[in-house]
């Protein structure tokens, strides 16, 4: 999976609209009547081309899969384009929905992006309930997709389980258990046992380290745990007087007060220092975090992380794949999008890339029982994960999701760490997020 998207300001967005549309409609696919086009070499095969617009890394290529797709479909020609951010292809990819034009054959979107998608681009997309099977997902991610009348505008690629990634020799330091059955038992079911566990580490920490890496990893976690956070199920904002969005954020910011998370945001370079430094001794981590903490750590860090699980159950991240109705090939991309998705290619794409299915019955799959990762060991990542997956919640996702967390984030509980009080912290946030919502 993916480092979440950054939230920015509109000349950004604007910005990034302008500098891509090129290379949407670059990426364009033809129809077979154009040889140079739609032959695998360019010199008359006859071949009809399938595009695919992504973000990130989806781990497609990568995993063999376009390969063996075209293997089977001698027809077929797979090509994809791939952004490196979702802050800079989401706004170009909502400016061709808009104008439907200049779309490519398949699509990806974000969970975070997913219910704007469905709430305001759904007419611009093809149903993919008659290619994708209902029964192989989870309930939850299929609903994330599909609109109040029962179109299903994209098919669920990964998920994000919520567990917890720990250093077993910084615990051990502090006192604490390293089993990871004794481990979730200290904080199981109680986010505030989670951060009660951090106060016993920091009485004996190794010097230099906090128990948890970031403030915005924390309420992350939290809020993943909830089925309303940001928005109701009528689609009304409701972070403000929601009581489970306040105690999540008073309880990262009892934790920031406490000296128990660093101080700094994820996924910014200071942020990459404190992993390969080993400056804190666990974070709130789906199965994508595994990856971006191998490529920050030192060699010397492989084998001394563990899974445990959460608090409480949750989700962060996953994407979709969706095809537009303005495509000259949808009956071919829906398809290949129905296959990339199914159960046995997801095992795949877990085993090689370590992205989790959503779809259950690639839970038993060799590719995932017998799941590993470098940095935990023999860990069962695939089992562990995959509990966490059946528990978590049906969760209310929004339009203005990523703004609201951001503001939560980066304008709110991190001001904590460096002096400000919950109060002010809290303040500051709700002005930054409704002035965000306003634009």
């Amino acid at each position: 999976m993916r480092a979440p998207t950054r939230i920015r300001r509109k000349a950004v967005v604007l910005a990034a609209i302008a500098s891509l549309g090129a290379g949407l409609l670059a990426g364009c696919a033809d129809d077979g009547d154009d040889s140079e086009n739609n032959s695998s070499d360019g010199g008359g095969g006859g071949k009809t081309t399938i595009t695919l617009g992504l973000f990130g890394t989806f781990g497609f290529k990568e995993a063999g899969l376009y390969d063996e797709y075209m293997k089977l479909h001698p027809d077929i020609k797979i090509e994809e384009n791939v952004v490196e951010r979702n802050e800079n292809y989401y706004p170009a990819l909502v400016n061709h929905l808009t104008t439907n034009s200049g779309l490519m054959d398949i699509q990806g979107v974000e969970v975070g992006n997913i219910a704007e998608v469905v709430q305001t681009q759904s007419d611009k997309l093809l149903d993919l309930s008659k290619y994708g099977k209902e029964s192989d997902y989870l309930d939850w991610k299929w609903q994330q997709a599909t609109t109040k009348e029962g179109q299903t505008v994209g098919l669920g690629t990964d998920i994000g389980p919520m567990a917890i990634c720990y250093r077993t020799d910084l615990f051990k330091e502090a006192g604490l258990p390293t089993d990871r059955e004794e481990v979730g038992k200290l904080w199981a079911g109680d986010w505030e046992k989670f951060v009660d566990v951090g106060r016993d580490y920091q009485k004996n920490a190794p010097s230099g380290t906090t128990f948890m890496d970031s403030p915005g990893g924390l309420i992350n976690a939290i809020l993943s745990s909830e089925t309303e956070k940001f928005y109701d199920s009528s689609g009304e904002v409701i972070y403000k007087t929601n009581p489970a969005v306040k105690k999540a954020f008073d309880l990262t910011a009892a934790a920031a007060e406490d000296g128990l998370v660093g101080n700094q945001t994820q996924f910014q370079p200071a942020w990459d220092t404190t992993i390969a430094n080993t400056k804190f001794a666990a974070m709130s981590c789906p199965p994508w975090m595994l990856g971006y903490i191998k490529g920050k750590s030192k060699p010397e860090a492989a084998g001394k992380w563990d899974v445990a699980q959460s608090p409480k159950s949750g989700n962060w991240g996953g994407s979709f794949l969706s095809v537009p109705k303005s495509g000259k090939n949808t009956e071919e991309a829906a398809k290949l999008a129905a296959w990339l998705t199914a159960p046995e290619q997801q095992a795949k794409l877990f085993g090689k890339q370590g992205s989790f299915p959503s779809t259950p019955a690639a839970y038993t799959m060799q590719q995932v029982v017998d799941g590993k990762n470098d940095m935990t060991g023999d860990a069962p990542i695939g089992e562990i994960f995959a509990e966490a997956a059946k528990a978590a919640p049906v969760q209310v996702i929004g339009p203005k999701d990523q703004i609201i967390q951001q503001g939560l984030t980066d304008n709110g509980v991190i001001l904590v760490t460096q002096g400000k009080s919950a109060k002010a912290a809290w303040d500051n946030a709700v002005k930054t997020i409704d002035n965000n919502l306003d634009q």
